[in-house]
This record gives structure tokens, C-alpha cells and sequence, in this order.
């Protein structure tokens, strides 16, 4: 069975072969139908609207630790915020600031610049079209998260490939034999972090973290996981959606080239609200709740469509289209409330480096070969691949001389001075790539 009730027949499931590579009809027909839709196909409540969704992820009625204990529990990973909610889960989060806070991030800036340069470097340099998914989205998350981890180039292989196989943890609805494997991969992850962790540069920020003792060393080793989980796969995807979007509209590109530095950043935040890497985050209600859209009663479990929310005609105008300079922009792509994602400052920063180089430093750059195709999967959204054909490289020294460490400071969708107050007030986490 492929259609959910009341579902048109010509529109497909959201999560049938045809519905993965693209949802948006069938998620335009409940935004204006049924916002607040229990789906009998899997069982579970579908919120789309906006305002639901909005509303759902700041409700303590819809658990997420008890959407993840649903789950089959055979390991022994460490506690995390993916597991827990309320003081449980604040108390957890609120050290990662030391980890991807605006300091940390703003003490690997100049790093990640370089990082991504090389990455440009080396594409001009092949002279064919470069893969953004497979040559320049993957690594960039890797590169990122090396410099906040202090890892040595030698390390960097084994974190790629493990944050690949660890990444289906983001799934909440991977089948059982594809969620043992991800748990495995999350504990060879973990292993592998905490050997690291023994001879880490005390002043990188793992080593600010590991140092923090408000976490034992497991709470710790949690930390990272999800950062890992919920910090490599989005960024990783991210850049090649948001060059999909991107490169067939070169006024958009022209504009951003003569935009300050800090529309890059704003345009990120369109492109994600267009094509979020994790289009939804599960929840469990553990009692009867109300949305503006309708009743959930207790114990059912519910997936906040973000990707969804994200194109809500209430909200946004226009909602198919890109408009870069959006503003407002109240997209979820980070999710929200207390499990607001941790990693949502590394997404759009590093990101935002990345394409602004892109749009500098190559305006020829075309999208290569046939149409790009999704990949058949919920989680991530994803492309297959896309090669991009980068032609000229102007080498404008305006890229190389941009520093994102203002930016970083000065970036108010955090607003925090203090560290340790930021995380309480912030509250958020990496669950399904939103605790």
C-alpha cells in the first residue's frame, strides 16, 4: 500500500519509492487539507503545518526520548541528548557550546577558510567537472570537524567513513537491520574518539570540552557522537542542495558577489529552508496534546515534517521559490525548541564559506551532464551526485582575505555572550540530527 487516505490517487506516499524523490506534492496537499494527519500507512501522525510543527518540537508532550526508546537498545553507547529530555537533556547539551559554540567555531575559522580553498584548489587543478556531493560537500564536513577536534590529516579517513555509516542514527524510521548497523558504527565511532581524546591539544575545542567536568567521560563521548552525527551528514549534503538550487540562477549568484559577506550566510539559510538535508524528527506524545492544527492523543508516534513546515504558504510567500534575501526566514531546517540542533552554527557558517567561494571565485559555474536525480532515501535528502562544471576561477582576493570570525560573533541566531548561558537558554541538541 502506497497511498495514505484522503490522499489524492495520483499523488504519492511521502515515503514511497516515488514520494522520497519527491515529497512536496503530497506534503502541499496536507499543508492545505490536514496539517495535523494520521497517516495509516505507517501508523504514525504526519504535523506539516507550520505552526504545528513549531509548536510540537517546543511541547514537552511530544517526547523525544521516548521516540528513540521505541527503538531496539542493544548497546552500550553512551547517554546522550539524543536519549533524554527536560533537566536530563539541558544538563547534557549545555557543555557543547565548548565544542560548537561562536568561539569554537570562531578559533577554526581562519582553518575551515583555508580548508575550503584547498578544496577549490584541488577541483581547478583535476580540470574536470567535480562531484559537489562526493568532492566538496563530504569534505568540507570532514575538514570542519577535524579542526574542532584537533585531528591530524591521517585521521580524517577514518572520521569520513565513520560519520557516513553512524549517520543512519538521523533516521527514526531505518529498518531494524540498517539501525543495528548504524548503533554498531556509532560505537566504532565512539571508540575511536575516546583514543583520540587521550592525546588531544588541550587548547583545541574537543580539548576545552573534554577538560569541562561537568560531563563524565561517557556524557562526553556522547557529546561528540552526536556532534558527528548530527554536525558531518547535513553539511555534507547541504552543499550539493543548495548548489542545485544555486547555479541555474545566475542573477541570484551575481547579486550575492556584490553582497556583503554576511549574505552568504542569509542565503544559506533560504537554501536550507528550500531542501533540508533531514526533512523530519520523531517524537512520541506521552500524553494528549493539542496543536493548532488538531489532537494528538497519548502515546502515538509523530514526525514533525520540517521539510514541509518549510514551505507552509501561511508562513513563507512564494514558498517553492528561492529567494535568497528572505526576511523573515523562520525555517526549521534546525528543528526547534529545547533540541534545537547543536550543530546549526557549523551548517550555516562552514556552508557559507564554501559558497561564497564558489559564487566568487567561479561565475561560469554550471551544473554538468543530465539532471541531477534524489537519492531514493528519507534521510538525508540527498542528491545522487552533481557534477558541477566550474569554468574560470577569477581568483577574487576578496575571498581570501574574508574572515568569518566577525561574522561569527556578531551572528544573532544564538544571541549568546556566555557560554554556559547560551546552551541553557538555547536548550538544543542533534536528535534524529535534532536533539
Amino acid at each position: 500500500m502506497t497511498k495514505a487516505a484522503g490522499l489524492p490517487a495520483h499523488l504519492a506516499h511521502p515515503f514511497s519509492p516515488a514520494g522520497r524523490v519527491d515529497p512536496y506534492p503530497a506534503y502541499a496537499w496536507l499543508l492545505a487539507r490536514d496539517p495535523v494527519h494520521r497517516d495509516p500507512v505507517t501508523g504514525m501522525w504526519l504535523v506539516t503545518g507550520h505552526a504545528d510543527c513549531a509548536a510540537l518540537l517546543k511541547d514537552p508532550a511530544f517526547s523525544a526520548a521516548s521516540g528513540q526508546r521505541e527503538r531496539s537498545r542493544d548497546d552500550d553507547l553512551p547517554v546522550s541528548m539524543l536519549t533524554t529530555d527536560g533537566f536530563d537533556h539541558t544538563r547534557l547539551r549545555a557543555p557543547g557550546a565548548l565544542l560548537l559554540g561562536p568561539a569554537a567555531l570562531a578559533s577554526v575559522a581562519d582553518a575551515i577558510a583555508a580548508d575550503a580553498d584547498a578544496l577549490l584548489d584541488r577541483a581547478v587543478e583535476r580540470g574536470v567537472p567535480v562531484d559537489a556531493v562526493e568532492e566538496l560537500g563530504a569534505p568540507l564536513a570532514t575538514a570542519v570537524l577535524a579542526r574542532l577536534f584537533g585531528l591530524s590529516e591521517d585521521g580524517r579517513e577514518t572520521l569520513a567513513a565513520l560519520a557516513r555509516a553512524a549517520s543512519v542514527n538521523l533516521d527514526p524510521l531505518a529498518p531494524p537491520h540498517i539501525a543495528r548497523l548504524g548503533r554498531a558504527a556509532m560505537g566504532e565511532l565512539t571508540r575511536f574518539l575516546d583514543a583520540h581524546t587521550d592525546g588531544v591539544d588541550p587548547h583545541c575545542p574537543l580539548g576545552r570540552l573534554a577538560a569541562d567536568t561537568r560531563l563524565t567521560r561517557q556524557e562526553m563521548l556522547g557529546v561528540l557522537g552526536l556532534a558527528v552525527v548530527g554536525g558531518w551528514q547535513p553539511l555534507a549534503e547541504a552543499v550539493g542542495n543548495a548548489l542545485y538550487w544555486l547555479l541555474p540562477r545566475p542573477e541570484v549568484r551575481a547579486t550575492l558577489r556584490s553582497a556583503g559577506r554576511d549574505a552568504a550566510e542569509t542565503a544559506v539559510d533560504e537554501l536550507l529552508r528550500l531542501e533540508a538535508p533531514i526533512p523530519f524528527t520523531a517524537r512520541v506524545t506521552v500524553h494528549d496534546a493539542e496543536l493548532p492544527g488538531g489532537h494528538v492523543p497519548a502515546g502515538q508516534r509523530v514526525l514533525a515534517v520540517l521539510a514541509a513546515a518549510n514551505r507552509d504558504p501561511a508562513v513563507f510567500a512564494d514558498p517553492d521559490s528561492l529567494v535568497w534575501d528572505r526576511r523573515p526566514n523562520p525555517h526549521l531546517a534546525f528543528g526547534g525548541g529545547p533540541h534545537f540542533c547543536l550543530a546549526a552554527r557549523l551548517v550555516k557558517q562552514s556552508g557559507a564559506v564554501l559558497l561564497g567561494r564558489i559564487v566568487r571565485r567561479f561565475p561560469e559555474a554550471v551544473i554538468a551532464g543530465p539532471d541531477p536525480r534524489w537519492a531514493p532515501s528519507l534521510i538525508p535528502r540527498r542528491l545522487t551526485a552533481l557534477p558541477v562544471d566550474l569554468g574560470t576561477d577569477v581568483r577574487d582576493t576578496d575571498v581570501r582575505d574574508t574572515d568569518v570570525r566577525d561574522t561569527d560573533v556578531r551572528d544573532t541566531d544564538v544571541r549568546d555572550t556566555d557560554v554556559r548561558d547560551t546552551d541553557v537558554r538555547d536548550a538544543a541538541g542533534l536528535e534524529g540530527a535534532h536533539a
